[in-house]
């Protein structure tokens, strides 16, 4: 018993030396740039369509925070995200590949001077009384009240996202099984709150709020190594 409670110590400091060291890696835009290869199949086609668990617009990754395209990336190799293209992808990345192509995508959203997303139009009193239905923990605690200014670079940015994806992604918050579906405590227990009806609803109004998130062409990201 003595041995096996050593090894199991043993496996959790190194679980927790991998994770700090993890997090000490520090990405580098001009190197993620060389690094696209993987992304821009499906990612810089401008309404590129996946099919799996559905069809649907491949998500806009474009201006996103470095720290979540970082976590989303890990969340595939872990598979807490169930999908299997993403997945195959996310495995060949060492923790440096995926930092630096964080930081390279998240270069490609505002740039510095630029006018700031105009103010989300105001929902319709259907649409408001989802957003708050749990007024303690709704959408925009986390995600900003324009759905663009997450309060951790873990949580995405939304406004602007396709719908269909918004759509399926908050569905696959709802089917954790070992072929679909997202692991997520706080978003599985969020999403589980609405219908597939209501979580559409939602999905189109974020979608139509103005925001940072883009699809860069292929032919523009060569352009800019």
């Amino acid at each position: 018993m003595n041995k096996l409670l050593t090894t199991m110590f043993a496996l959790a400091v190194a679980c927790v030396t991998v994770s700090a060291n993890a997090q000490k890696v520090t990405g580098n835009a001009e190197n993620g740039g060389k690094k696209t290869a993987m992304c821009v199949g499906c990612h810089g086609i401008i309404g590129y369509q996946a099919s799996f668990p559905e069809i649907y617009k491949v998500p806009k990754i474009a201006g996103q925070s470095a720290t979540y395209i970082v976590a989303a990336l890990n969340a595939y190799k872990a598979g807490d995200r169930k999908h299997p293209t993403m997945r195959a992808i996310a495995d060949t990345l060492t923790d440096q590949d995926m930092a630096d192509l964080g930081a390279y995508y998240s270069t490609l959203g505002m740039a510095q001077g630029d006018a700031a997303p105009p103010t989300a139009p105001p929902p319709n009193d259907t649409v408001a009384a989802l957003i708050s239905r749990d007024k303690d923990n709704n959408c925009t605690k986390c995600h900003g009240a324009n759905f663009n200014t997450p309060n951790d670079g873990t949580v995405p940015k939304l406004a602007g996202q396709h719908a269909d994806y918004l759509l399926v992604a908050l569905k696959s918050y709802k089917a954790h099984t070992p072929m679909i579906g997202r692991s997520n405590a706080i978003m599985g227990g969020q999403a589980k709150n609405f219908t597939n009806a209501e979580l559409k609803q939602l999905a189109s109004y974020i979608s139509a709020v103005p925001g940072e998130l883009k699809t860069v062409p292929e032919s523009m990201i060569h352009k800019a190594k």
